[in-house]
């Protein structure tokens, strides 16, 4: 259930409460009996779970498939090697 804010605007006293959305709003402050006017407040949100990080969200550009698509392909046919021969050996 929701934390509704509420203030008097008779006495200026502020409260909190909770109920149902579905429940009538509160119309009579408990300190003084004055009209109640609902406040705006900012809520309390906790993200968990996969997909609240910023590693998580998706690159802009489609990030790693575009990179491979745009790097050269090397040729596939095996350099050419050099002929090593036998080592030769310089003990005389």
């Amino acid at each position: 259930m929701p934390i509704y804010e509420y203030r008097c605007q008779d006495c200026g006293h502020e409260f909190e409460i909770i109920h149902k959305v579905s429940d009538p709003p509160k119309k009579k402050c408990p300190k003084c009996g004055g009209r109640l006017k609902k406040m705006i407040s900012a809520s309390a949100i906790q993200f968990k779970g996969k997909g609240w990080y910023i590693t998580d969200y998706a690159r802009a550009g489609g990030g790693k498939a575009e990179e491979t698509k745009a790097k050269p392909k090397a040729d596939k046919a095996p350099a050419a090697k050099k002929d090593a021969g036998p080592p030769s050996s310089d003990k005389d």
